[in-house]
């Protein structure tokens, strides 16, 4: 099966983790978008979603499915998301379709997360991704040059020749050359220098659980 195909069958997988009349935490990406397609098959049996991006939130709606504020909702029962990278402990790194703030707050409202991915995403040690971290317009420059003291290269990632704006109006540089031993570290460390917004290791927020697509079938990773 060639990858496309991958992320379907992952995708349609991830319906067995949806508890009827429940409220379905989704997440960003193209893996995401054939678990929405899924999702609108069964879109009777469940109450809605709540969307980690504004694009989520459009197909969601156009295919029928009611898409609540993550205000609106105290708690949810699973958030399924893709990822750029994961390991054999649910580490991830993810960002790389621009909504990891987002992301990270629905899987933080979450019980459990599950990932959904084809094998080419799961590594030994996360950082061959170039590592997304979304930041204050006025701190890239600086942010970048302590990466640079960490072994880093960060990038200011840009679309149609100027910066790309997430959804909450920030920039995002993606980090490359660094191999993240300690995810947990990392994400904390990170995470308190001034300026960044949300840096794109999962580490806190890890998934339970990875339907990962392979040439056999769906292997599960359960951690």
């Amino acid at each position: 099966m060639n990858q496309d195909a991958l992320k379907t069958l992952v995708g349609q997988a991830a319906l067995h983790y949806i508890e009827p009349g429940s409220i379905v935490g989704v997440g960003t990406g193209s893996t995401v978008n054939k678990f929405i397609d899924a999702l609108a098959t069964m879109k009777g049996s469940i109450a809605g979603a709540v969307s980690s991006s504004l694009a989520s939130t459009e197909r969601l709606q156009a295919l029928g499915i009611r898409v609540f504020e993550a205000s609106e909702v105290d708690e949810l029962a699973v958030y399924i998301d893709g990822a750029d990278e994961i390991d054999h402990a649910g580490h991830m790194v993810k960002g790389g379709g621009a909504a990891l703030t987002r992301e990270k707050i629905v899987a933080a409202q979450s019980r459990h997360f599950v990932c959904i991915a084809d094998e080419s995403k799961l590594v030994t040690t996360l950082g061959r991704f170039p590592v997304p971290v979304e930041v204050i317009p006025m701190s890239a420059s600086r942010i970048a040059r302590q990466f640079a003291q960490m072994g880093g290269t960060a990038t200011l990632r840009s679309k149609n020749g100027a910066p790309l704006v997430t959804d909450n109006g920030q920039h995002i540089l993606d980090v490359a050359g660094l191999q993240v031993q300690d995810p947990q570290a990392f994400e904390l460390q990170v995470s308190q220098w001034p300026g960044v917004v949300t840096v794109g290791v999962f580490a806190l927020q890890k998934a339970n659980v990875c339907l990962l697509g392979a040439s056999g079938g769906v292997k599960t990773l359960v951690f």
